[in-house]
């Protein structure tokens, strides 16, 4: 039985939830609209102020199917009401990142800088203070996407376990390892 998707999507004031024909569902809500294509199978209802999915059978797929549209839509109602930010912290010597207009540009200890253009969607910034290390901030409504493009950032100099340096998220525990012993 899906837990997941038996449980009805509360939905806050301000937002709209409307469902097509072709089991197209818009959410609409203060910081924006998204959309997403729910498989026919899975019935989509708003009833008094909640979200309601319901599947025809038992079925394995059926139950895969109820849990992830259950969720793609939850993170669609949270995404349209409150947002999305997540935070990335540059650890290493001489890194920095700069927002320039649309792109994110960055110093990550290559022979040459990183720019990264960011999508529309998304909101950046790049913070640096004395002492500290910069922090790159990704804000969005949409969960997928926001999390893509952090992931993209992490990958161009992932963290390595001797030193700690390389891209993170604010607040992640790096595992460290001793490194080599000195020999006599």
């Amino acid at each position: 039985m899906s837990r997941i998707g038996k449980k009805p999507i509360d939905l806050p004031k301000g937002v709209e939830v409307s469902v097509s024909a072709s089991n197209e569902v818009t959410v609409k809500g203060p910081k924006g609209a998204l959309s997403q294509a729910v498989d026919s199978d899975i019935k989509v209802e708003v009833e008094g102020g909640q979200l309601v999915l319901t599947r025809p059978t038992e079925q394995k797929r059926h139950k895969a199917m109820h849990g992830l549209y259950r969720s793609l839509l939850g993170n669609m109602v949270k995404g349209v009401s409150e947002g999305y930010t997540i935070k990335l912290e540059l650890v290493g010597v001489g890194f920095k990142a700069a927002m320039t207009g649309a792109n994110l540009e960055m110093s990550l200890g290559y022979s040459h800088n990183i720019v990264m253009t960011l999508p529309q969607e998304i909101k950046a910034g790049a913070v640096t203070e004395k002492g500290k290390n910069p922090v790159v901030t990704l804000e969005g409504i949409d969960k997928q996407l926001i999390g893509q493009v952090a992931a993209k950032i992490r990958s161009l100099r992932q963290v390595e376990p001797y030193k700690g340096k390389g891209v993170r998220f604010v607040g992640e525990v790096v595992r460290r390892k001793a490194g080599k012993t000195s020999a006599k």
